[in-house]
């Protein structure tokens, strides 16, 4: 039966994921005020942790050195990219920091690249990615832009690091170990900042539902799809996160979109939908 429910077609999960993620964003953006960035990134990846082990029960004991060798840095890289990146989005605009994010990932599907069709897609993407950047602002903080960015090196590890652990694990076992090093990694920086302790049982179930929006399945999701598809595909269908940042935005928050953000969302739902149409079996 477990089978038969998470049998999801790679780039259709890839597409949940994303759907998943911007809800859980709106969810965040509450929660950023009351516990902070890192208290944020600490319930988000904490508690998704403590699901994903209770749904999956890895047993660690079985856990080849090998396994252990690309399981560990993976979720290490996972916790850090979530960190960094809530840390970028409290000193300058989302959409700039995931935009800026997305270097990780555009380099990910250039390097691995070797036909001309994928460069044509990851150029489209890039130029949709520029259009949604608010490059006309002069007044971008210096250090949020350096978090962005390394939060793309580590978005660009995670990919790569998920691919090859995702050909030697078990999907569930390998994100529910995962996000316990992720945990492990995060959840000191929340103690440090103190947000933890502003919680309250509202806030709480406010974490539990960013968790499972933002954490546990869009990365279990992200998870199946990886060991299906090419870390180059995989990247281009992810740059449609912009673009839905940017549509939900407009949803739950009632920005309105301009005109260049409207020509970036085409530009990243053709680049998505070409790369996929393109994609070797």
């Amino acid at each position: 039966m477990k089978n038969k429910e998470f049998n999801i077609p790679p780039i259709y999960a890839v597409l949940l994921a994303i759907i998943s993620v911007q809800c859980g964003a709106a969810i965040a953006k509450t929660l950023f005020p009351a516990i902070g960035a890192a208290g944020t990134a600490s319930i988000r990846i904490g508690v998704s942790a403590i699901i994903l082990l209770l749904a999956y029960r890895p047993n660690l004991r079985q856990i080849t050195p090998n396994q252990w060798k690309i399981v560990v840095p993976y979720g290490l890289s996972l916790g850090a990219m979530n960190l960094i990146f809530y840390l970028a989005i409290e000193r300058i605009p989302i959409g700039l920091a995931v935009t800026l994010e997305f270097v990780g990932p555009l380099l990910v599907a250039i390097i691995g690249s070797r036909r001309l069709i994928d460069y044509c897609w990851v150029l489209l993407a890039a130029i949709g990615i520029a259009l949604i950047a608010p490059w006309n602002n002069s007044s971008i903080d210096l250090i949020g832009v350096i978090y962005a960015l390394l939060a793309g090196a580590l978005w660009a590890a995670y990919i790569v690091l998920g691919g090859k652990v995702s050909k030697i694990m078990n999907g569930g076992q390998a994100v529910s170990t995962g996000m316990l090093f992720a945990a492990i990694l995060i959840l000191p920086f929340g103690f440090y900042e103190n947000g933890l302790a502003n919680l309250t049982p509202k806030l709480f179930g406010m974490g539990i539902a960013l968790a499972l929006l933002s954490s546990a399945i869009p990365f279990t999701l992200e998870m199946k799809a990886l060991g299906q598809l090419p870390p180059r595909t995989f990247s281009i269908l992810m740059s449609l996160e912009p673009a839905a940042a940017s549509v939900c935005a407009f949803i739950f928050l009632q920005e309105h979109l301009s005109f260049y953000q409207i020509l970036a969302v085409v530009c990243v739902v053709i680049a998505s939908a070409g790369s996929t149409l393109t994609a070797k079996r």
